[in-house]
């Protein structure tokens, strides 16, 4: 496959139907989070069965990674991406119908298994349609612009939802699904000027697999993604929005603009991000480092803050958590330049994993430790208590350590197989002696 040289229009529309799909899976993705409330009261579910919704999407996900990055390598984005936009049009509209809680676990189940495919499918575009020296910025901006669809599912989906009620309201994300599908269909490509869609001679699936895996930059990018994006998954998904309002006392209104800027920051933190990996590539994982760090600092100053938090302080919060979701498409520039191209989708799908595996794990423990809460207190307290929450939020402690440890030891073996790297304190004191 030749290298792209420049950005042609037709790149840009191929591009534009992608992201659109992927903006559109984003929605479906998150719509479940802004309607816990209501998923409680429609299911007659607890904590610990509400989490569960979100972890059973999750795993889907999570565990689709892999065969998907695979398949996008064998069968093109196009294909998979249509397909996947097909999967939560039924999905969501299994989901509207649905008063059981088995029948519901389907829907999400569909959803999971259609977003799957999107994200995958296209970043496994760009460099097939754009030059290699825009692959790091087009990266950020394909995961920029699909977080607007976090914005769709908190303002006028959760606006919907409160005037027409459930079934209504996920008819309309299952309509939106479907638009997507043909959208996918009629303008994606696979790659320029190619007769057929299909690659022409893919590897045996478990062989890609196998080989992406053995690259330390494939799992350099996993625990990249794990330790940048899991929060997000956790705030977003699940538990951001019971947080907010109903321990710590946030008016909806204010919680959803809170939580709003997680899109703004993808927006703004994300061309940032871009830019700098492409101009210090070797940089790559202090910037990693810096981003958890300052997670960490934030969600320990608002679990030891006596009482709820003020405003500024879960401002704070959510804008430190929301920088790893731009930060973790690092990830992704670590499977595309340690790994040949036509192992692209499989790595990948493999390091995108990460915060999905991370994010179920602590999505699923965090209801288990609030159901325990209350249990403790002889079922007198809230289910979503201040102190439950506290309790609860320390299992994301055991999830960043496990990341952290990870990162450290493959960015060692990453380094390894390339030249020696300066230490950052020594290349700062060089620059500032000149």
């Amino acid at each position: 496959m030749s290298v792209p040289t420049k950005a042609t229009p037709q790149a840009w529309l191929v591009w534009g139907a992608a992201v659109f799909a992927y903006l559109v899976s984003v929605t479906q993705r998150t719509s479940f989070g802004v309607a816990g409330l209501e998923a409680t009261e429609r299911y007659s579910a607890g904590a610990s069965i509400l989490a569960t919704f979100s972890v059973v999407q999750l795993v889907v996900y999570a565990g689709l990674q892999i065969p998907v990055g695979a398949l996008v390598d064998r069968w093109g984005s196009r294909v998979m991406i249509g397909c996947g936009a097909a999967l939560m049009t039924v999905g969501q509209l299994v989901l509207a119908f649905s008063h059981d809680v088995g029948i519901g676990f389907l829907g999400r189940v569909l959803v999971g298994a259609g977003d799957a495919m999107t994200f995958v499918s296209a970043m496994r575009l760009l460099p097939a349609w754009f030059p290699p020296r825009l692959n790091p910025i087009m990266s950020q901006l394909t995961a920029s612009v699909g977080q607007v669809g976090q914005l769709v599912s908190l303002v006028p989906f959760a606006a919907l939802l409160g005037l027409t009620g459930w079934t209504r309201s996920f008819l309309a994300l299952s309509s939106l699904s479907l638009v997507a599908c043909l959208v996918a269909f009629l303008a994606v490509r696979n790659r320029p000027g190619a007769a057929a869609e299909r690659s022409a001679a893919p590897l045996p699936f478990w062989r890609s697999i196998r080989e992406a895996w053995a690259h330390p930059g494939t799992r350099l990018g996993f625990w990249t993604h794990w330790i940048c994006a899991f929060g997000v998954n956790v705030f977003l998904l699940s538990w951001g929005y019971p947080f907010l309002v109903s321990a710590q006392g946030v008016p909806a209104e204010t919680a959803s603009l809170i939580m709003s800027l997680f899109v703004v920051v993808a927006i703004v933190f994300g061309p940032i991000v871009g830019a700098a990996v492409a101009r210090f590539p070797v940089r790559r994982s202090n910037l990693v480092m810096l981003v958890v760090g300052a997670a960490l600092v934030a969600w320990t100053a608002v679990l030891l803050w006596p009482g709820p938090a003020p405003v500024w302080l879960l401002v704070v919060l959510a804008l430190c958590v929301a920088a790893g979701g731009p930060t973790s498409m690092v990830a992704f520039d670590y499977t595309r330049t340690e790994n040949p191209p036509h192992l692209a989708g499989a790595a990948t799908g493999l390091a995108n994993v990460g915060s999905f595996t991370g994010g179920l794990i602590a999505i699923w423990a965090i209801g288990v430790c609030l159901d325990l809460a209350r249990s403790a207190s002889g079922g007198s307290a809230a289910l979503y208590s201040l102190e439950g929450f506290r309790l609860a939020f320390l299992v994301l402690y055991a999830i960043y350590a496990v990341g952290i440890i990870g990162f450290l030891v493959e960015r060692k073996r990453t380094r390894a197989t390339h030249e020696a790297v300066e230490p950052l304190a020594r290349a700062l004191r060089r620059r500032l002696g000149r």
